[in-house]
């Protein structure tokens, strides 16, 4: 097995495995607090291009800041719920998904499984479908966020 087979095997394990909702903004600020912005993120938006490598902890940092803000603008709700991880305290997976983008419920079964809009990850993503069509606000969102 090459390492780029362990590594899709890995991302696979953690994207497919069990994992834990924020279910409370509360609990979502507590949790952005615990993500170790120097840990070598690999920050992926759905329906746009893998990353070619890890983000800087700078990079990190302001991404956490700007989805939050987005998730906190965008979800009209009093409680989080779309924020998902493999590990509460040391995460190396988080799925966060696009409030604009939750079909009949969060993630969904089978075959119409709804992806998440974005991606952390600490082994390097696998390529996902979108769901759909990606908003053009999103793609500009995240295009303003690679231009930093």
């Amino acid at each position: 097995m090459t390492a780029a087979d362990q590594d899709h095997a890995e991302f696979d394990r953690l994207y497919n495995g069990l994992l834990f909702s924020l279910m409370s903004w509360e609990q979502l600020s507590d949790f952005w607090r615990r993500i170790d912005t120097s840990a070598g993120w690999y920050l992926y938006a759905i329906g746009e291009a893998l990353p070619e490598g890890i983000s800087n902890e700078e990079a990190t940092s302001r991404f956490l800041r700007e989805i939050d803000a987005l998730l906190r603008r965008d979800h009209h709700e009093d409680y989080c719920g779309i924020v998902y991880t493999d590990d509460l305290e040391s995460p190396c997976l988080v799925k966060i998904y696009d409030p604009n983008n939750l079909g009949s419920s969060c993630g969904g079964t089978g075959k119409h499984a709804i992806p998440p809009g974005w991606i952390m990850s600490r082994v390097p993503p696998r390529e996902i479908a979108p769901g759909g069509v990606i908003a053009g606000n999103r793609r500009r969102w995240w295009q303003a966020f690679l231009e930093g």
